[in-house]
């Protein structure tokens, strides 16, 4: 009776709905971060950090490095890029240092960025610049 329950229960909805990861307040993470579900930031970040679903910078969280997301939350402090591909909302406590890409934006009272803001634009040229980047970063050490 509970096995055929829980059998229901995952065909029902994918594997990256139920993926939740934390970096708690205290917590350190040097280099970059990839994640396929959700992701909740209220330590410090330093690396970029993509995330296949929705990230959420928490008021204490610090990300230092570029963010690309299908949504975001920002309520901490970045500074880097952000890119998201829907919806990004800005807390009143949010603070960007960088630039912002994304398809639709709310910001309430009080957020601050300091940057550029595209809105509409189309993502799928994002993935090119950043290997674009790469390839520079590459061509400088071997030079």
């Amino acid at each position: 009776m509970f096995s055929s329950n829980k059998n229901n229960n995952r065909k029902e909805s994918p594997i990256t709905n139920n993926l939740l990861n934390i970096i708690g307040t205290g917590t350190k993470v040097t280099g970059d971060l990839a994640s396929d579900g959700d992701i909740r930031v209220d330590g410090t970040i330093e690396g970029h950090v993509t995330v296949k679903q929705r990230l959420v910078l928490g008021e204490a969280g610090l990300i230092a490095g570029d963010i690309e997301a299908l949504d975001a939350i920002v309520a901490g402090l970045l500074k880097g890029n952000i890119r998201v591909e829907q919806t990004l909302i800005l807390k009143s406590s949010a603070r960007i240092e960088g630039d912002i890409t994304t398809d639709k934006i709310v910001i309430e009272s009080g957020a601050q960025f300091n940057g550029r803001c595209t809105m509409n634009a189309q993502l799928a040229s994002i993935p090119q610049k950043a290997s674009t980047a790469v390839n520079v970063k590459a061509r400088a050490k071997s030079e």
